[in-house]
């Protein structure tokens, strides 16, 4: 099958030219016990997958890299009897054992050997189907999404309704449990509070969208970029603010005080400084981005104290992908969830080092490679 193979992180830009992602002829095993064959039909273009190119986000290579997708089931391996082929599913980027203690108590995005076989580029099995000449090749998150084909853990997989379009149905998997999820599940903001978002990409998008639905009085869309600014005032953001030397002021004006919740999802220590400026007394700030693992931040252990403030990360959305994808879904088909607003274009495999030079230049919320 063709796959889009990382060799090595932190080529220069423009990646057009670099070419940090080649599409080459790669060897794919039949499933083992407990995992699937897919036809992979559609994958996102997430910043996590740029933080893997540019080495933000160190992992094994050689690697497959892609990690929001949606596949049709085509084989399944020894063990899984409720799905069959022809199935659709969503793939979650953390496989849950379902026995470590964080799965135990409902956090499978913690799920220890989940974590374990994604920081070394393996299935939960512990296995590598990947290779290419007889070299093996690693798997990302668990998923490998820039392929045409890939094999995975059964409890990476959700099954959806067949009816979703495969383009749509790949955001599920990434940027709306996380986003959504940031809102719903880690914050559980109630309605009538004021929020901020710091950073429009697809992920702080949700966020916006996942604010609007629970009723946010105020929600306030920070960026950098103006026109992403523009996006996020046509989804619903109350007020729209361009970051700058008066950006704390400003907000800090338009609420009385400061935010209720803020989300940070630019990936940034900056950013998550501003959005925990932003928050008010008592108020919570929420960080869902992953910037170099080498990066701090500094704040005031008295104000976090005198101040009661709550600074929290949150990981997949804090969700439970089995009930919360279907659940979001849901709420997309009603209308209530309008995530088809975020795509801005698809792609083909042979087009992916372009798409992440847009990616990386902000010139894009959600592409998505379709096969």
């Amino acid at each position: 099958m063709k796959a889009a193979v990382l060799q090595e992180m932190g080529r220069s830009r423009p990646y057009i030219e670099s070419k940090p992602l080649i599409i080459e002829d790669v060897t794919l095993e039949p499933p083992g016990p407990g995992e699937l064959l897919l036809r992979i039909k559609a994958t996102g273009l997430c910043h996590s997958d740029l933080s893997v190119i540019n080495g933000d986000r160190p992992r094994p290579v050689p690697i497959v890299i892609g990690h929001e997708a949606a596949g049709e089931v085509i084989e399944c391996g020894y063990g899984v009897s409720d799905l069959v082929p022809g199935d659709q599913v969503v793939l979650a980027f953390v496989a849950s054992c379902g026995g470590c203690v964080p799965c135990m108590e409902g956090r499978p995005g913690l799920c220890e050997p989940g974590a374990k076989a994604n920081a070394t580029g393996t299935l939960l099995s512990g296995a590598k189907r990947l290779s290419r000449s007889k070299e093996a090749l690693f798997h990302h998150q668990g998923v490998s999404g820039f392929a045409e084909y890939a094999v995975v853990s059964r409890r990476s997989a959700v099954k959806v309704d067949k009816a979703l379009p495969a383009h749509e149905a790949a955001l599920f998997g990434c940027a709306v449990m996380t986003g959504v999820g940031a809102v719903v599940n880690t914050a559980k903001v109630p309605a009538g509070c004021n929020v901020a978002i710091v950073g429009l990409g697809g992920v702080g998008l949700c966020a916006l969208l996942a604010a609007k639905v629970v009723g946010a009085a105020n929600i306030i869309a920070i960026d950098t970029n103006s026109s992403k600014l523009t996006v996020a005032a046509a989804l619903g953001a109350t007020h729209t603010v361009l970051v700058g030397a008066d950006t704390v002021a400003e907000v800090r004006d338009l609420t009385g005080g400061g935010v209720d919740f803020s989300f940070e999802m630019a990936s940034s220590v900056p950013a998550l400084k501003l959005a925990y400026d932003v928050t008010r007394r008592g108020g919570t700030t929420v960080t869902a981005s992953l910037p170099h693992p080498t990066q701090q931040l500094s704040i005031s252990p008295t104000q976090l104290v005198a101040e009661e403030r709550t600074l929290k990360g949150s990981y997949i959305g804090s969700c439970v992908p089995a009930r919360d994808i279907p659940r979001y879904i849901s709420l997309y088909q009603q209308g209530k969830l309008p995530i088809n607003k975020l795509l801005s274009e698809t792609v083909g495999l042979e087009e992916l080092n372009e798409a992440f030079d847009r990616l990386a230049d902000g010139k894009s919320i959600r592409q998505v490679m379709v096969l």
